[in-house]
């Protein structure tokens, strides 16, 4: 993984959570929980557990690999 980008990993569960690593976390961590969370509404998320890999990526980035990596699980 470089840098200015991240991965996400999703898995079922019965409660919503979010797990975020990330270098830039204690600057950032606010605003990439912000950008997570809109995404998952969008998706009508409530369950499951999403981490998140973050090297710095800016809100495009998070909103692309999450829509990604919801869309791939949902094909599932």
């Amino acid at each position: 993984m470089q840098s200015s980008d991240l991965m996400v990993f999703l898995e079922p569960g019965d409660v919503l959570r979010v797990e975020v690593d990330s270098t830039v976390k204690k600057q950032f961590e606010g605003l990439i929980r912000e950008r997570i969370a809109i995404v998952l509404r969008r998706h009508e998320v409530t369950a499951g557990t999403v981490r998140v890999t973050d090297r710095g990526a800016l809100d495009y980035a998070i909103e692309a690999r999450l829509e990604t990596a919801l869309r791939r699980a949902a094909e599932e």
